[in-house]
């Protein structure tokens, strides 16, 4: 075990008198040591539970015969960290959780770990540092939150920013969206809908780095604590049986996950995160890039119109079935041979396994929309590439054409929606906000949410930045490449005709190709004063078709 390199032989005496000091006895020498990575933190909803979850963990390793040591890593809040410097602390936050936990498990020779994660760059965060690590992980998300009820319908946190804007137009009283504040987010979980934290958790579980059910189990479910007990005698065993995430998470496991991304129309993240994991295991022979995205987007329906793309929610889709289902439904085009951390393969798996509501979950032969739910984009203004979630766009906005409103930061778009300068038609471009721009890469929730309740139709947005997992609308992000990196989006000009073509796959600017090098070469960057973590990340961080990893 490599644990024995802090508990066996003479020279280890001390390792050994400091874990005593930790209550180790000695007949916990003898067992496997396993590691609790637990991003519990009391101001994120999606891990105020994850405490009394490690707890239940526990009970599970130590029946199985297992020493559990739980440690920490941090966990930034989205939705607490949008529209303000904050944010940019958010996909750089990923980087820091990986680190953190290939640290604890090298630093004291762990012989395997359960991941506890919750929200958006927690999950990728620590599946990186298993990739990198390649010992015994399973993953325990925590699980998404219950939708709240306003005016008999559920709602969720996007409701609530949605909200904003319709105040602002007068569609919604400052009472009415008081009494929606208070009710839509009811507690523990990642937020109701299919944002970046539970489409994360879902392509977690179809990878096969998590138990079947465990995406889709509520945070305040007790099968989210069964499922958890499981897990921590599951590790223990897969310690024992060597099964390593190299093993589950290979080239096939990855289009399995990016086939469940398309077919549940989920976050448009995912295009940053199952990049960033794989590049983990590139020496496994592992790949996936924006082609493999777009490319299999023809090929694999959306079949589940989950909140914002629809009016379903995450509970919705557990009681459907959850994630085996929707495997059962794609098993013609996965390879269901698949290993997973269950010691079995994803057809093993799947014994048994119905669509429980086909109206949640729908049948090949009758999807939401033909295609999967994310678009990649190219053309003269994202010539490396840039993403969109088709799944939550309107038929009437699949094609676009407009001129361009251009703005060198999101804090000045959201001034100048706000203050009704936005027209019908017009393209909205927001840039300098890439990677290296922001930096960060800050998301654009605040704008999209506020052209929507303020009920600005036929409006696109395009940016270097990115988009929350419950944005919807014609939206298009990750331009690349970004304009701090001289990228033609640095070109663009108020007045510009831009063409959106989604089903074409085209993003271009009515600009020739000297134009837009005489542009960039005259434009003027904008200056950020940075210091800290973030002049280290603006350094060293890939473009977003890489998927914003540290190079």
């Amino acid at each position: 075990m490599r644990s024995d390199n802090i508990k066996k032989g003479i020279q280890r005496a001390p390792h050994r008198s400091l874990l005593r000091a930790c209550g180790v006895t000695d007949d916990d020498f003898e067992k496997p040591f396993i590691g609790i990575a637990n991003s519990y933190t009391d101001i994120v909803p999606g891990h105020i539970h994850l405490r009394e979850l490690a707890n239940t963990v526990k009970v599970g390793i130590g029946q199985a015969g297992g020493v559990p040591f739980e440690f920490n890593t941090m966990a930034i809040c989205d939705g607490i960290a949008m529209n303000h410097d904050g944010m940019r602390y958010s996909l750089a936050s990923r980087e820091i959780i990986a680190d953190t936990v290939e640290s604890m498990a090298q630093a004291h020779s762990l012989d395997g770990l359960v991941l506890m994660p919750t929200c958006d760059k927690v999950v990728p965060g620590m599946l990186m540092a298993a990739a990198r690590l390649d010992i015994p992980c399973i993953v325990v998300t925590g699980g998404p939150m219950m939708p709240g009820k306003f005016q008999g319908k559920s709602v969720d946190l996007i409701n609530v920013y949605e909200g904003v804007g319709a105040v602002t137009s007068g569609k919604m009283t400052e009472e009415e969206l008081g009494e929606l504040e208070r009710c839509a987010c009811p507690g523990a979980g990642s937020c109701a809908g299919l944002f970046t934290a539970n489409t994360m958790a879902c392509l977690t579980e179809a990878l096969g780095m998590s138990l079947p059910g465990c995406a889709t189990a509520h945070a305040v479910d007790s099968k989210k604590m069964r499922i958890a007990r499981l897990s921590g005698a599951r590790i223990v065993e897969m310690v024992k049986e060597q099964i390593l995430p190299s093993q589950i998470m290979t080239q096939d496991a990855f289009r399995t996950s990016v086939a469940v991304d398309l077919a549940l129309g989920g976050s448009s993240n995912t295009t940053l995160h199952i990049p960033a994991i794989a590049s983990e295991l590139e020496d496994k022979g592992v790949k996936v890039d924006l082609e493999l995205f777009d490319k299999m987007s023809t090929e694999i329906p959306h079949i589940a119109s989950i909140s914002p793309a629809g009016e379903h929610m995450m509970l919705d889709l557990d009681r459907a079935g959850g994630i085996p289902a929707v495997l059962k439904t794609l098993a013609s085009k996965i390879n269901t041979q698949n290993p997973t951390c269950t010691g079995l393969s994803v057809e093993e798996n799947l014994k048994g396994v119905e669509v429980r509501d086909e109206t949640v979950i729908r049948p090949l032969e009758n999807p939401v929309h033909s295609e999967g739910g994310i678009a990649v984009l190219k053309g003269n203004l994202a010539p490396n590439g840039s993403v969109i979630k088709q799944g939550a766009v309107d038929e009437n906005m699949m094609a676009h054409n407009g001129p361009a409103r251009v703005f060198n930061s999101e804090d000045e778009c959201v001034e100048a929606i706000f203050d009704h300068q936005i027209k019908e038609g017009d393209i909205i471009v927001i840039r300098y906000e890439g990677p290296k721009g922001g930096p960060g890469m800050r998301e654009m929730l605040n704008p999209t949410s506020a052209i929507v309740g303020m009920g600005i139709k036929s409006v696109a947005l395009i940016t270097d930045g990115r988009f929350s997992g419950g944005t919807r609308g014609p939206c298009i992000g990750h331009v690349s490449p970004e304009a701090m990196a001289n990228g033609p989006i640095a070109a663009v000009r108020d007045g510009d005709i831009i063409k959106i073509d989604i089903p074409q796959r085209i993003l271009e600017v009515e600009l020739s190709d000297d134009e837009i090098r005489e542009r960039i070469a005259s434009a003027t960057k904008p200056e950020r004063k940075l210091k800290g973590w973030l002049a280290r990340y603006q350094k060293l961080v890939s473009s977003a078709d890489k998927g914003g990893i540290l190079r």
